[in-house]
């Protein structure tokens, strides 16, 4: 991937080549953000500019064997680690390693409910494995394939198991010549802090309205009327906007139970919402994430539009009519509490604590906060 391809965010592209540039690029690099906000788009871009051998106007070449091999993903010193499901003999990454790569050949653009959609998960969450760190150690500690950089990109790094983070300390700290690892983070706050301690941070900011229009209008062939309308409701993230434009009835159905919720706990409707509770917990364990994830994005959207600010709002039509009248009972009383219930439950998600539980008891503590 070379850098002109990756959405936006102009400003750490320049940094980037001028580290490689100038011969400062530092042996262990976290970028932070949101993958759709571009992470693993610039790591690619990075890496192939590392292991490009005839650079052009700031950029890979795109046609070197390098990079030839880099865009098939098939380069010998570029490696790759990210979470899995651990099942049977199942160890290490590189089970999967054809899945990933096929996923990456079609898309730089994912989140971990697409991953999983790949995997074919239903209610397990992957991790990365002490087992795999021991596989990142040993690709990193052979000899160069090319004679040049060896590149290690881990995705949602945050996603290791804390024998894994112990046991990538010492590589981290004393990486062995021309080595690089690029760590992808959407949580850097929940990495091991002396992982994060031994890292370059550059955090990946939401991209601007205006890159979001114009990359759908270049990249997807939207309509200018469209692509702004999608743009203004995507929070400046790529992965989001291309999502809106292809599963409007997902949304549409996270939207209407997050209705649902907020109305039957305003009645104090326990029984309707034990229902509720019930029918959400029957989902899958990704889609469920999804689902808090959305209403977590609501329940910012409602308490921002009571500041009358519509450019700091990102809601669609039918979720910017509902707010006129909901927005009120999302304030400042209990914004915070609202944050941390819905949180909670989505890292309970990820734990495997019983849905049924987890919703249920959201179901109470939204009809508490309601009445704050």
């Amino acid at each position: 991937m070379l850098f002109k391809d990756v959405v936006g965010q102009e400003e750490i592209k320049t940094l980037l080549k001028s580290q490689v540039d100038n011969g400062r690029l530092p042996h262990a690099l976290l970028l932070a953000g949101e993958t759709g906000c571009g992470t693993l788009a610039l790591a690619l871009a990075l890496a192939n500019y590392i292991l490009c051998n005839n650079k052009v106007a700031g950029d890979s070449c795109g046609v070197c064997p390098n990079c030839v091999k880099t865009k098939k993903i098939i380069h010998s010193d570029l490696h790759f680690s990210f979470p899995f499901i651990k099942v049977r003999d199942t160890t290490t990454a590189d089970t999967y390693l054809k899945e990933w790569r096929e996923h990456l050949l079609t898309d730089k653009y994912f989140d971990l409910n697409d991953w999983l959609n790949v995997l074919g998960s239903d209610n397990k969450m992957p991790l990365i494995t002490e087992a795999e760190s021991d596989n990142i150690i040993r690709k990193m500690s052979l000899s160069s394939y090319e004679g040049g950089w060896k590149i290690m990109i881990i995705w949602l790094p945050e996603k290791m198991n804390g024998s894994a983070s112990n046991n990538l300390l010492k590589i981290l700290e004393e990486p062995t010549k021309n080595s690089l690892f690029i760590l992808c983070a959407e949580h850097a706050e929940e990495i091991l802090p002396t992982i994060l301690s031994r890292l370059q941070r550059i955090d990946v900011p939401p991209l601007s309205t205006e890159e979001l229009c114009r990359a759908l209008i270049e990249k997807r062939g939207v309509d200018k009327t469209m692509a702004m309308s999608v743009a203004r409701v995507s929070g400046g993230n790529y992965l989001k906007a291309l999502k809106t434009l292809c599963s409007a009835d997902n949304t549409q159905e996270m939207f209407d139970s997050f209705v649902s919720l907020m109305r039957l706990a305003y009645m104090r409707d326990v029984p309707a919402l034990l229902r509720w509770s019930e029918e959400i917990s029957s989902f899958t364990r990704s889609r469920q994430s999804a689902y808090l994830a959305y209403m977590q994005e609501m329940l910012r959207e409602n308490f921002m539009y009571n500041f009358g600010r519509p450019e700091l709002n990102f809601m669609t039509a039918r979720e910017r009519e509902f707010s006129t009248k909901f927005a009120r009972f999302i304030n400042e009383r209990n914004i915070i509490r609202f944050y941390e219930e819905f949180s909670r439950a989505q890292r309970d998600v990820v734990g495997n604590v019983s849905g049924k539980t987890i919703f249920f008891n959201l179901a109470l503590q939204t009809i508490m906060l309601l009445r704050s």
